[in-house]
């Protein structure tokens, strides 16, 4: 019997022989991308894959090594179509990316919509991004404000995202997909939340608590205090302020800024009751031209998977081999679709850059409905 020692000889001499052959092989497959870059073939023939996954798995033995060898042979032909994308790329053929380079956005004459009533969150965004002077209305849903700066009515809209502790706003998700509208920027304000009531309220007197869902899911440890309390949830942390005010009931209180809580008159019953003391929520600006700043870093996208083993992971090494850090990704189901999920990745890049291309266009290839939601 051989000796450890002889068995790593062994080992060694038929590693050396495979990354001879490995070489090898990625040269042909280079050649291969150069032939497809002529006669305009697709880089991704999901039928030859297939066929060559049951021959490979045909020529060994044993249920261990044909599933072996079908998972090497997929990262080899996934690193083969990587590098014919690469090429393809460099060869001018990126495909249709209509984004226009700016240097700077239009901040002063520009209109500007939030979701909400004066005092909301996202006024404070829209302030905290285009200055108190800026021209801005508001109006009452998410999908409004979309609408708004479809249809021109407002050039941006400044909608929140996510937040530090409750997570992502699942509708801004769907909307995004929905709307032909673009992200260009993006800014973090912190939120800190108040429960206020009309003037001399004790809270003893509180019944009822209307806020945001998420500003609700925000202050979960200070309302679980007070669990003979009735949540409700409205559109917005300024609309509920401003339903107390106007009600004029000492058993009602909202969850909302400070600042909406003075706007609407209403008392500050309890400070800073946050579950999470640095929350803070994420706003896009959101526009309907294809515009990205020069000096963009990072790039949000969607797509469609087929609902089978590996696609997720086939497609995240796209992320990998062109060395780009994806700092988020969620999934939303798709409408009509039982189990089917649309994906929103955000990751490090601007669109001028080779690795975002080469990315890009494999994604392209390789998807279902891929959007470009922004480059900010």
């Amino acid at each position: 019997m051989a000796t450890l020692e002889e068995l790593r000889v062994q080992l060694d001499g038929i590693d050396n022989e495979i990354a001879r052959l490995f070489e090898e092989r990625m040269k042909v497959c280079g050649e291969v991308g150069e032939y497809k870059i002529q006669s305009g073939k697709k880089v991704l023939d999901r039928q030859r894959e297939n066929n060559k996954l049951a021959d490979v798995a045909s020529k060994v033995h044993g249920e261990f090594n044909k599933k072996g060898i079908q998972e090497l042979y997929t990262q080899l032909m996934s690193m083969s179509r990587k590098l014919q994308y690469q090429k393809l790329v460099e060869a001018g053929a990126l495909g249709r990316l209509p984004f226009i380079a700016i240097e700077s956005l239009e901040k002063e004459k520009a209109r500007v919509v939030f979701q909400g009533v004066e005092g909301a969150y996202g006024q404070a965004a829209m302030f905290n991004y285009f200055g108190e002077s800026c021209n801005g209305f508001h109006v009452h849903t998410f999908r409004d404000a979309m609408e708004a700066i479809e249809e021109g009515s407002a050039d941006y809209a400044v909608l929140p995202i996510e937040n530090s502790s409750a997570g992502a706003v699942n509708e801004m998700y769907d909307l995004l997909d929905e709307f032909e509208n673009y992200i260009v920027a993006e800014t973090i304000i912190p939120i800190t939340h108040t429960l206020a009531g009309i003037p001399r309220t004790k809270l003893e007197e509180v019944k009822r608590v209307y806020s945001k869902a998420e500003a609700l899911m925000q202050t979960t440890h200070f309302l679980d205090e007070h669990a003979d309390w009735q949540r409700i949830s409205v559109v917005n942390t300024a609309i509920a302020a401003a339903k107390v005010a106007e009600e004029q009931n000492k058993e009602q209180a909202a969850v909302c800024s400070a600042y909406a809580a003075k706007l609407q008159g209403l008392e500050i019953l309890a400070d800073n009751i946050n579950d999470e003391k640095n929350n803070s929520t994420r706003f896009v600006i959101v526009t309907n031209q294809k515009v990205y700043l020069k000096d963009a870093n990072k790039i949000s996208i969607s797509f469609e998977l087929p609902h089978e083993s590996g696609s997720l992971y086939r497609i995240l090494s796209h992320f990998i081999y062109n060395d780009l850090n994806m700092t988020k990704i969620e999934s939303r189901p798709i409408e009509g679709r039982n189990w089917e999920y649309r994906f929103f990745v955000d990751f490090e890049g601007n669109m001028e850059q080779p690795a975002v291309k080469n990315a890009l266009r494999g994604l392209r290839e390789e998807t279902r409905n891929l959007n470009i939601l922004g480059n900010y």
